[in-house]
């Protein structure tokens, strides 16, 4: 695992979308071409900086936080659709003049790339999805024999749960990191340490919390449908790239059939990784990725 490298690090900016003050951190070298590293679900834009510092030579390096992650403000009514999250990412690309971008993405924003992607096919030159393709098609169809009744009662039953629940609040920041590394076995101590340094703020009262806004854990009520998704897939034109660890629960798009709805896409597994392949295996991923999008 390199240690982080001495060149100064990214600076951190901010654009409007939907009447938020959204936050990415750019890591410099304007004149390279454009790359977009997009975190997942409770995460944040400095867990890339391994990747950023391997590819900072390069490229043009831009690192969105999220709404309601990291140093994005949170939406004020708790809301968190996929198209508001798409709708970021089509304002950070339009006003940075990003386009044609190439992205990198994780889980969560490799859900948002993917969709952006088979929306907007012109306006990207590669993609990489880190197990982004959302649940397997099982799920899917048992989440799809629910009525709407029923998604829209435990949705609100969730939202009120949430609304009474406080973010869990850390005496010391070693707490903190103690719980980043129970949450993912193959961080080493130095990884673990600086997300949880970048991943939390101090209270006033000295404690610590994630930033994330705990509305962030609740999943809409509905959705685009599973075949909308899928036809977005199959308009995606650029090469695309699908990662996936051998050691996480998510889904093989090779084995569960999903892969077929890509024109351009193929299908890379680590060993010794799981849902977190540019932590586990930095070093293999960055070598994959490079080449990819050269």
């Amino acid at each position: 695992m390199s240690t982080l490298d001495s060149m100064p690090g990214p600076t951190s900016r901010h654009f409007i979308s939907q009447r938020l003050r959204m936050h990415y951190v750019d890591w410099g070298n304007p004149t390279a071409p454009p790359l977009l590293l997009v975190h997942g679900g409770r995460d944040h834009c400095r867990n890339w900086d391994w990747v950023a510092q391997a590819l900072r030579r390069d490229w043009h390096i831009i690192c969105p936080d999220l709404r309601g992650h990291g140093d994005s403000q949170w939406s004020p009514d708790g809301n968190y659709s996929m198209s508001a999250y798409i709708y970021d990412l089509a304002q950070l690309v339009h006003q940075q003049n990003l386009a044609p971008v190439t992205i990198v993405a994780h889980s969560l924003g490799g859900n948002i790339c993917l969709r952006y992607t088979g929306i907007h096919p012109d306006k990207v030159r590669r993609l990489v999805a880190i197990e982004g393709l959302g649940p397997s098609p099982k799920m899917i169809a048992e989440r799809g024999n629910k009525p709407m009744t029923d998604r829209m009662t435990a949705w609100i039953d969730e939202q009120r749960k949430l609304s009474g629940r406080l973010p869990r609040r850390y005496p010391t920041i070693e707490d903190a990191f103690a719980r980043m590394q129970e949450e993912n076995k193959h961080l080493s101590a130095e990884q673990a340490r600086h997300l949880t340094e970048q991943g939390v703020n101090q209270n006033e009262d000295g404690t610590y919390s994630w930033k994330f806004d705990n509305y962030v854990r609740v999943n809409p009520p509905y959705d685009m449908s599973y075949a909308e998704i899928e036809t977005l897939w199959t308009q995606i034109t650029c090469p695309t790239l699908l990662v996936y660890g051998k050691e996480s629960w998510a889904s093989n798009p090779e084995k569960d059939g999903r892969l077929e709805r890509f024109k351009t896409a193929r299908v890379v597994e680590f060993d010794r990784a799981g849902h977190w392949v540019h932590h586990d295996r930095l070093d293999a991923f960055v070598d994959t990725v490079r080449s990819f999008i050269a």
